[in-house]
């Protein structure tokens, strides 16, 4: 298994043997100290850490900005209660993350963070946060980084439960601008990616679904011919399963 693999399964890839032992060092005592803020949940301690994470998620270094997403992500599993006390500057910090413009690996974790952190508040009350998390990850699902293209899918099929009334018919939109990289990567080299991306067309199918305009349509006129072809193809079984549902 190679360390791209590593990283997609969630298993931790080699440290760099070139990384200075004294990089590496400082890496571990800044976790170990938010862990350990955060085990004692000491409300001091919390905003000290939360402060911390703040100042380095806009920091120059790009391994700074990278340490603040991942810590983010702790505060979250660790401290979901205070994440939402603080979502708004916490949705703030991750977005401008999301479109870090040097960083593949902020953004990378700035992707697994959201969807850890939406999970916890169940995707609610984000506000015009779901249009630019949506926009930029949406932009993500065709990235050449295997890592950044399996989280993006993931990201965006929690979206599609979280789009509620208010953000369908803008969700729609940017689903059906998205058929093609759907389509695409159901085929997707990394096999990882593929499942991921064929979750994600789940949950995104009843945006796929064709309004009915007039009732002189026949029921396989109303159908997405392309859609069908491709399906029909590659995955019956996922078109089975929206024909099952009327989806198509």
């Amino acid at each position: 298994m190679d360390q791209t693999q590593r990283g997609i399964l969630g298993q931790p890839g080699p440290v760099p043997t070139t990384q200075p032992k004294k990089k590496r060092t400082s890496v571990m005592s800044f976790f170990s100290k938010v862990s350990w803020s955060l085990r004692f949940q000491k409300r001091e301690s919390l905003k000290n850490v939360f402060s911390i994470l703040a100042e380095r998620a806009q920091d120059p270094n790009a391994k700074k900005r990278h340490m603040a997403m991942r810590g983010l992500g702790t505060m979250a599993c660790e401290t979901p209660d205070k994440v939402r006390k603080y979502k708004k500057i916490v949705l703030d910090l991750l977005v401008h993350g999301l479109y870090d413009p040097v960083s593949a690996e902020v953004i990378h974790e700035s992707l697994k963070t959201l969807t850890i952190i939406l999970g916890k508040i169940q995707g609610k009350s984000l506000g015009s946060f779901f249009v630019d998390i949506t926009l930029q990850t949406r932009t993500l699902l065709d990235d050449e980084n295997d890592n950044l293209r399996y989280s993006a899918f993931v990201l965006f099929g929690q979206l599609a439960a979280f789009a509620g009334r208010k953000w369908k018919t803008f969700f729609t939109s940017q689903v059906k601008q998205t058929q093609d990289s759907l389509l695409i990567h159901l085929q997707d080299r990394n096999p990882q990616v593929a499942k991921a991306c064929k979750t994600t067309f789940r949950a995104c199918s009843p945006y796929l679904k064709e309004r009915k305009e007039t009732g002189f349509q026949t029921e396989e006129d109303q159908r997405n011919p392309k859609l069908c072809r491709q399906l029909s193809h590659y995955h019956p079984e996922l078109l089975q399963f929206f024909y099952a549902n009327k989806i198509l």
